[in-house]
C-alpha cells in the first residue's frame, strides 16, 4: 500500500510470516517486468535477507495477473539510440540481472517461487534460479526472445540447468509456452497445485524448510551447487570434506541424539 495518499506503491512488498521472508513484486500494470528499480530492490531485500537470522527460508512471488514477464523491454529501447546504440547500457542491465540470478543460488536461506501466472524470459529465468518453485495450474512458462530477434541466452543459464538439455534447447528456439503440468514433468518446478491453494501449499513447503536446522541447510544449498559443477570424483572429495564439517556442528550433535532419544531437536542455528 502507498505510504500515503498520492505516493506510488513500492515495486516490492515484503512481510515476514514467522521465520519465512515473503517477497512480493509489485509492478502489476507491468506484468512484473524486472526493470532496474526492481532488480535494484529485489538485491537489496535479499542481501538484507543474508544477514538476517530471524529468516530460514525466502518466498518470492507477485501481484497481478503475470508472475514476471522478463525484462522491461520499454526500458531497453530508449537506449538504442545512444552513441553506442546502447551497448554499455544493456553489458550493465543484463550483469544486474545475472548478479540478482546468482545472488538467490548463492543465498544461505532456500528460495522457493510461488508463481501464479505467466513467467517468461528473464521471469521464467528467476523460477529457475530459485531452489525450488510452486506453482497454481494456472501457470505458464517460456523463453519467448527469440520470437522478438532476441535470444533468451541469460534465461538460458538457469533453464539448462533444471531442466534436460533438448527441452531447454526447444524451449529457446520455439519461444512456445509451457503448462504448469508439463513444467513439473521436466523438472522446471516441484508442485502444482489450484490457485487458491497455491499461498497455503507455498508456505506449508516454506515452514517445513523453515524448521529445519539453518546452519545445516545454508552449508547443505552451497554444497549441492557447488558440487553440480564438479567431474564425479572432486565432487565426492568435497561432498566428504562438507560432510565431516557438518558433523562437527553442534546441531548434527544435537539431531543425531535426538533421533537416539526419540525427541524433537533443539536447533542451535
Amino acid at each position: 500500500m502507498p505510504d500515503k495518499p498520492g505516493a506510488e506503491a513500492p515495486i516490492l512488498l515484503r512481510e515476514t510470516d514467522g521465520a519465512v521472508a515473503i517477497l512480493t513484486l509489485n509492478r502489476p500494470e507491468a506484468r512484473n517486468a524486472l526493470s532496474e528499480e526492481l532488480m535494484s530492490a529485489l538485491q537489496s531485500a535479499l542481501d538484507a535477507i543474508a544477514a538476517d537470522k530471524a529468516v530460514k527460508a525466502v518466498v518470492i512471488t507477485a501481484n497481478g495477473p503475470a508472475f514476471c514477464a522478463g525484462h522491461d523491454l520499454k526500458q531497453l529501447i530508449p537506449h538504442t539510440s545512444d552513441a553506442d546504440k546502447g551497448q554499455a547500457y544493456f553489458a550493465k542491465l543484463f550483469g544486474q540481472c545475472s548478479k540478482l540470478m546468482q545472488t538467490i543460488v548463492r543465498l544461505p536461506k532456500p528460495v522457493i517461487a510461488q508463481v501464479h501466472g505467466v513467467a517468461t524470459a528473464a521471469g521464467c529465468q528467476l523460477v529457475a534460479s530459485c531452489d525450488l518453485a510452486v506453482a497454481s495450474d494456472a501457470a505458464r512458462f517460456a523463453t519467448p526472445g527469440v520470437n522478438i530477434g532476441l535470444f533468451c541466452s541469460t534465461p538460458m543459464v538457469a533453464l539448462s540447468r533444471n531442466v534436460p538439455r533438448k527441452v531447454a534447447m526447444e524451449m529457446l528456439l520455439t519461444g512456445d509456452l509451457v503448462d504448469a503440468k508439463t513444467a513439473r514433468s521436466i523438472g522446471l518446478i516441484n508442485h502444482v497445485t489450484t490457485h487458491d491453494e497455491l499461498r497455503v501449499a507455498t508456505m506449508h513447503l516454506a515452514r517445513k524448510i523453515a524448521s529445519k536446522s539453518c546452519g545445516t541447510v545454508a552449508l547443505g544449498k552451497e554444497a549441492f551447487y557447488r558440487q553440480l559443477e564438479m567431474p564425479l570424483s572432486a565432487a565426492y572429495d568435497y561432498a566428504s570434506e562438507v560432510m565431516t564439517r557438518n558433523m562437527m556442528m553442534a546441531d548434527a550433535n544435537e539431531g543425531i541424539c535426538a533421533f537416539i532419544d526419540k525427541r524433537n531437536p533443539k536447533w542451535e542455528t
